[in-house]
Formats: C-alpha cells, structure tokens, sequence
C-alpha cells in the first residue's frame, strides 16, 4: 500500500484531468510524496494546458505535457510512437511507483486511454521505465451502461473524506472549468480504485483484458 512515507511517483496520462478524475483523491492525501505527472496530449492548446499546470499547483505537484493526437477522429497511434512520447516527456530517474491508464481504459471508449495504458505497461516491462511498482486505473462504465465507477475486485480501494474529495472536485469544477452537471464533474468519483502491480511480468497479464 502506499505510505505517507516520501517517495517518487510518476502518474502518466492522456489528457489535463485524468489525473484528478482518476487518482486526485490519492495525490492530494499523500503530499509528501514527490508527485511528477505527464498529460500526453494538449500541450500545445493554450487553455487546457494552463489549467493543467494551475491544477498542478492545487494538487502539490510538478509535471510536464506533450502533444500526441487527440483529434476526434480517434485514429489509432502507432505503440511505438506512444511509447516514444512518455520516454522523451520523463526525467531519466528511477520511480518508486507509476501510476497510469488501464489498457482497457476507464469508460467506453478512448483510445488514448488504452494506447497509453499499453504502452506504459510494456515499456517497464522492459526496463525503459524504472519502478517499484505499477498501479493501474481500475473503474469501469460496463459499455456506457453508467457513469465510470470503481471495479470492486480491484487491488487497492481507497475511500476519501469529504474534504479531500471536495479539493478535489473543485479542481475539476473551479480549475477545470467543468460545469456542476457535466460528465466530467458527475463522474468525479469519491473512491478510487487500482491495480496493483510489483513485477512487470504480472501488469503484462493486464494486457488480455483489452476489450
């Protein structure tokens, strides 16, 4: 589990608010740790990037953004090309945990979720990453059934008092921008939920979950 002991953690995502939506609660109840978190895309759009690191700041952490696709067509990116962007995007440093997208991603559908997902996966699989350990969003929307909510059976399910998941939604209403009644502030869960992971060989079993 994690302590509140300081460490080094990388939370690796696709856009600014994933690391609110899926892991706010977490960060913002461990601020010892030394939280470094990577959006993969909209870096280069003005707005979003400056509420990105503006959340940064609520959240106690640093972090940097890159600019992988994300047009609405949802082309698929090539892995290879995925997995290029986080390398030239993380400081060369061993992690104590990483923190990041399942493969099978949080709702119905985004691809970059799940491209991101896989992709973080393989790349400490071979040692491109240096960490202790991986943790994997674990929430699901059974094919846009429901909002997003935690997978019960996940490895570690952590419940937040009303003052943190209230930082934390304020993030995503206040920094963000998000209106009370949209998708994102709706889903903003109070419980969040991972997979826990501290062999690479056991997250690449991860990999045939992708639906």
């Amino acid at each position: 589990m994690l302590t509140k002991r300081k460490k080094t953690i990388v939370v690796i995502v696709a856009h600014p608010d994933d690391e609110t939506l899926w892991s706010g609660g977490t960060i913002l109840s461990h601020p010892k740790c030394d939280w470094f978190i990577v959006s993969l895309c909209r870096g280069k759009d003005p707005e979003r990037s400056a509420k990105f690191f503006k959340a940064l700041e609520a959240l106690n952490a640093v972090g940097i953004m890159g600019d992988l696709d994300d047009g609405p067509e949802q082309q698929p990116l090539d892995l290879q090309a995925v997995e290029k962007a986080i390398l030239n995007l993380l400081p060369l440093k061993h992690f104590d945990m990483i923190i990041s997208h399942s493969p099978s991603g949080e709702y119905t559908k985004h691809l970059r979720h799940e491209e991101i997902g896989r992709a973080v996966i393989k790349l400490w699989h071979s040692n491109q990453i240096a960490a202790n350990c991986l943790w994997a969003f674990a929430y699901d929307d059974e094919n846009k059934k429901y909002l997003p909510k935690i997978i019960e059976k996940a490895s570690v399910i952590t419940n937040f008092s009303h003052q943190i998941w209230t930082k934390k939604y304020n993030i995503i209403t206040k920094i963000y921008g998000f209106e009370d009644d949209s998708w994102e502030a709706q889903t903003t869960p109070k419980t969040e939920a991972f997979w826990q992971f501290g062999k690479p060989s056991e997250a690449m079993s991860l990999l045939k979950t992708v639906k």
